[in-house]
């Protein structure tokens, strides 16, 4: 049996159980070089923990998904977060769970609002990089170093995920 799910907006105060928005909607701002820039300061907080654990920054290009999404797998990090940041104004499907009992609970799906971001607390489940439409450029800032900073998790039966009626990719 497949359960479906419906993507919601991506707001900070339903995404804050699982990371941080990264977006310019924020109080925390201000200017910097003689006025000629602005500074929307500390969106997110990078985590690196276990032996060797260093912040990273990397370039993805991802290739889009056919919707309705046959979720099947879910992944967290339990080293450090990870950081997607879009290059371009386009929307991307954000897929996180609750932990449950003996892995993942229900997912819960955003879609975020053109040019933002978002930052997977470390050890949360989350779904993989799902651009929507067409190929995708991010800044991903993530941890390497040793250790297995990967855990993927098969559901047991596949969730559909499904974007907001009347949204057009």
């Amino acid at each position: 049996m497949t359960e479906i799910i419906t993507a919601r907006p991506l707001t900070r105060e339903t995404f804050t159980p699982f990371g941080d928005v990264i977006d310019f909607d924020t109080d925390n701002h201000y200017p910097i070089n003689s006025g000629r820039c602005e500074r929307y300061h500390a969106l997110a907080q990078a985590e690196a923990a276990g032996e060797n654990g260093k912040v990273i920054i990397s370039l993805f290009r991802g290739t889009p998904y056919a919707f309705p999404l046959q979720l099947t797998m879910v992944e967290r990090h339990p080293f450090g977060s990870q950081a997607f940041i879009p290059l371009s104004p386009r929307p991307f499907l954000v897929v996180v769970c609750p932990d449950g009992k003996d892995g993942p609970g229900t997912p819960q799906a955003f879609l975020t609002a053109p040019g933002q971001g978002v930052n997977y607390r470390r050890n949360t489940w989350h779904g993989v990089l799902t651009p929507i439409g067409e190929t995708q450029d991010f800044v991903v800032v993530d941890r390497t170093g040793d250790g297995s900073n990967l855990e993927e998790f098969h559901f047991s039966h596949p969730y559909e995920i499904r974007l907001p009626e009347g949204f057009k990719t």
